[in-house]
Order: C-alpha cells, then structure tokens, then sequence
C-alpha cells in the first residue's frame, strides 16, 4: 500500500485525466486558446490565471510566517531535454514574520499533462537565485529527460535572499546579517516554508495534491535534502541528494584552516605546480584498479607521498617540483581538521579532501584558484576561500569590512561561542533518519571521489553514522550511498569521469514500486564508458575485457 504523508493519503493513478488532456488539446485546436484550457477541471491542467494575485494563507505553512502572495503567472513554451513543454509559471513571494528580513522568493513551474508527481529543487553555495526548473537531477544523463519534461510539478526558492547581481555566484553572504534569513538559509527553515506554499499553489492549480513528493539538491542541495529528510520525514516520498554539505559549519572552519595555511608565504602551490601534483597522483594510483583510464577506482587504496616531488633542499626553484611550504599545505588539505574545542552541535572535525588520491584542485572556478588568499580576498581565490570569508563577514562577526585571515579555526578566541552559536543552526541535521524511514522515505545518496569542494569522506563518515544508529539492514531498506570514482563536485570543468545516472527515474521505482535499485550503471557523459555503481564501501575492480563497458568491471572491497 502507498503510505499516508502530510498531503494526505495519495490515490492510485487512473486513466481519466489522459482523457482529460486529449479535450483539453482539441478545445485548444478549435481557437478557445490557453485561457480556456486553464479553466478545465482537469487534474492534469494547471488553471493558470486563477494563480494570479492569489494570496497563501500564513495557515498554510508549518513554520512561521505572514504568508505570501503570487507575483506574476505565464504560460510557457520550451524545449526541456529536447521536449517541448507547455507550463505555466508561478512567481510568488513568501513574506517573513521579521519584517526587516528579505522574502523568499520561488517558482512553481506547472506543467500541462500534468503525472501527478512534484519535484523540488535544492540550490547551491549561500544561494540567492532561484534553480533553474527546467534543469535534470544532479548527476542526471543527459540521455533521460528532466522532471519538467516528464511532466512533473517542478518547484523550489532562492532559500530565503537574494543575492547581489555583482557577487560572484552563490558567494554572497551578506544575507547572514539577518537572523530570519541566516534560519532560512542554514537551519534550511525556507525549504519547510517552500514546500507547503508551493503544495498549496499545485492544490489550487490542479484541484488535488500530489501523488508523490521528490527532493533532489546537490551541495548545498545535498545538504538540504538530508535536511528535510531528517527534520521533516513525512514532507517528501523519496530524496536525491548529491555532494552533500551536510555539515556545512565543520567544513567552514576546515575552509577557514585552509586559508590560514595557504596565506603563509610560499605555501600556495600555484596552477602549475597544482597540474604537477594530479598528474604525479594519477601516474602513481591510476593503474591499481586493474586499468589505466584517468580513474583512480580506490581512493583508500592510494597513498601518494608529496615528499617525491620536493625541490632541492625544499626551496621553491621552479614549476616542477614542489617546496617544502607547498608539502605541508597539500598534505594539509588532504588531512583531517580537528579544533581543540567543543562547539554546541558536538562535531569536532573534518576529513580534509582527497588531493593525494585523485582529486584535481585546479577546476575553475570551485578549485583552489591561481592565487593565493589575502586581505582583501582576489577574486581569483580558490572558491573555498571565497566562502570562508564571507562567513566570517557576515555569520561570524557580522562585520563586513573585518579581516577574515584574522581568524584562526584552531585559536577562535573571543568568538568561541558565537562558533559553537550557528555550529546549532548550520550542522543541525543530525543523522537520525529513523522517522523518515519509518514513514516510507527512500533516500539516494550520491558523491564523487574525486570532489575537490564537499569531501566524499565526509559523506561517507555521515553514512557510516546512519548505518551504525539503524543497523545495516534497516539502512539499507530506505537508503543507497554511491561513490562515483573520476567523478568531481557536480561535473564543473573537465572531470575524470562526467557522471550521469538516472537516479530519478531508480528512486520512482523504490518508492511506487518498491523495487530497490539493483546493480545500476553509470555513464562518463564525456568519454562514452560506463562503469557499475557500487554501493559503498564497494568500488570497481577491472576484470577483463573492454574497459569502456561496466561489465567488465566487479564492485569489490
């Protein structure tokens, strides 16, 4: 039986409403026009201009606020995955009870031929914009069409802020001033607010609710997809959640240790000496899965050792080897980060990065940048630093014009508690999945290996903190964690390996058919291969025959 949720107990699809589109297309035919059909009973028909203006009842939502309104509805025809597409479009602004605070501001996307299902969409970075609806899932192949292509309700917000249209994207902060919208944001109350509002407008537009409810996020969308998950267990059927930040504070003082080490004169190993460490850790690591193909399979099985590309004497004579300022910060960005402190949501480290197992810092952009960190910060900082800074500026001492390289992750000082502060609002999601398993919830749980931005050690540290609170068995009966070998923070750049898997299309399967995925595949987008999906702690051994082909891999320990 399909279980009951907030929404209410979810019906079986029947084959009237198929009936319904058919007259809905021919009315359109004989001249009556998109206003005519927005106003047929249909389910699968969204009434597109009743939206307009429409008021959302602060009753509508579980978490505070002074409501909302519809700002603006357009019917919309566009290519998505290669479909056309009719949908209307719905902007709406969902007012905060702090009337200082910003609005959040979303989009509900209602397609015509409507199955019945909705989609959010988590965001990335601080946020700020609105996700492109029309986009796939992350790590979605580009074969498979996207959720509004496959007629999905397709809906999400800018979390709560807007962010400055001259800051580089997702990197603005200055939001973080506000308490209202730092909850919105960090504590992932907008996604709650979000949710309910747009539930209310797909009820009003098609008359009934959803059958099924979906989340997919990567980064930061990963981490709020554990979110509402784990705070809101009966709100979604099935989550996606990619490259999770799930704890997005522990991360920021590992960033923040980061940017103390890479300011130290000659620490920062520039964009040469960057390609001179990946190329000397796949040389080293890439054959030991059994094939030589730019993968490195096993991270944990590779143990690159920097001290083989020291200069002479350590000095720094050149771009092809490595001075003994840069070792240390390269082996410094591969390690843990432990602070001598207790903060309020108990976490006490980060697992540091895999730069000596695969990882490729040079990525534009979400790499570590060309240069190195200072005050004021370049814009050609590595991404990390960027996003130090501006919490520094704006969580932490809520000074825009403080230094951020003044703060040291291992020595806070005064600013101690105000850490230990938003460690409650920024790592609030625990790992006790327990309701959303009880309530039917199936999870997909995704992240490259090779992830120069979110550690996938750090995911699979939450993983493994799901596993032991449950058991095995019951994990495994709502949850599936891959690690993609080659793959990097959401295919930006060149990666490895461009992963794309129909998770959709496997979670649809779990929740409406209770088929569990089984023995998946994965597509390298750009190199036309496919390797098997192992579920962690497997990886895949090359075995014999065409290395291009998943079957001649087996997923091993």
């Amino acid at each position: 039986m399909k279980r009951s949720t907030a929404r209410g107990t979810r019906l079986r699809r029947r084959a009237v409403p198929a009936v319904a589109v058919v007259l809905a297309c021919a009315i359109r035919l004989l001249g009556a026009g998109p206003a005519t059909a927005s106003a047929d009973p249909s389910p699968t028909v969204p009434r597109c201009a009743a939206l307009d203006g429409m008021r959302i009842p602060a009753s509508a939502m579980s978490l505070p606020a002074t409501g909302g309104r519809v700002t603006s509805t357009a019917l919309m025809t566009s290519a998505v995955s290669g479909v056309t597409v009719q949908y209307c479009q719905v902007d709406a602004d969902i007012t905060p009870v702090d009337p200082s605070a910003p609005d959040i501001k979303m989009r509900v996307d209602l397609p015509y031929g409507w199955n019945r299902k909705a989609m959010m969409f988590g965001g990335g970075g601080y946020d700020g914009t609105i996700p492109d609806l029309t986009e796939n899932v992350p790590f979605g192949p580009a074969a498979q069409p996207a959720p509004l292509a496959r007629h999905y309700a397709t809906f999400a917000s800018d979390s709560g802020h807007q962010e400055s249209p001259i800051s580089l994207p997702s990197l603005d902060g200055s939001f973080g001033m506000n308490d209202d919208a730092l909850n919105n944001f960090a504590a992932g109350d907008a996604l709650k607010k979000t949710r309910d509002a747009s539930l209310f407008l797909i009820r009003n537009a098609y008359g009934t609710h959803p059958d099924e409810a979906y989340f997919a996020g990567g980064s930061t969308g990963g981490r709020e997809a554990l979110v509402v998950a784990q705070r809101w267990p009966k709100a979604f059927d099935g989550v996606i959640s990619a490259y999770p930040a799930w704890n997005n504070l522990s991360e920021v003082l590992y960033l923040g240790h980061l940017t103390q080490i890479l300011s130290r004169p000659g620490a920062f190993p520039g964009p040469e000496k960057q390609t001179l460490l990946y190329d000397s850790v796949i040389k080293a690591c890439d054959p030991l899965d059994g094939v030589k193909d730019n993968v490195v399979s096993n991270p944990s099985g590779c143990h690159f050792d920097p001290h083989v590309l020291r200069c002479p004497r350590g000095a720094d004579t050149g771009p092809t080897c490595l001075s003994d300022p840069q070792i240390s910060s390269v082996i410094a960005m591969s390690s843990p980060f432990r602070w001598p402190y207790r903060v309020a949501s108990g976490e006490t480290e980060y697992p540091g990065f895999p730069f000596l197992s695969g990882s490729d810092m040079r990525t534009p952009f979400l790499g570590f940048g060309d240069t190195a960190p200072a005050n004021p910060m370049p814009l050609t900082s590595g991404y990390g630093m960027q996003y130090w800074d501006q919490w520094v500026k704006y969580f932490l001492t809520r000074d825009p014009h403080h230094n951020s390289l003044d703060i040291d992750p291992l020595h806070p000082g005064a600013w101690l508690d105000r850490i230990s502060r938003l460690s409650t609002i920024e790592d609030r999601n625990n790992t006790d999945l327990r309701p959303f398993a009880r309530a039917g919830g199936k999870l997909i749980l995704l992240h490259g290996a090779a992830d120069e931005l979110v550690s996938p050690r750090s995911t699979s540290d939450y993983y493994r903190r799901v596993r032991d609170l449950l058991g095995a068995g019951k994990t495994r009966t709502f949850m599936r964690y891959y690690v993609v070998p080659g793959a990097n923070h959401a295919n930006f750049g060149t990666p490895a390996f461009a992963a794309g898997w129909d998770s959709l299309t496997a979670l649809e399967h779990w929740v409406e058919k209770g088929q569990a995925p089984a023995h998946p595949t994965v597509t390298d987008t750009t190199h036309h291969r496919t390797r098997p999906l192992c579920a962690y702690p497997e990886w895949p051994k090359y075995r014999t025959g065409n290395p291009d082909n998943a079957s001649s891999f087996v997923c091993t320990h």
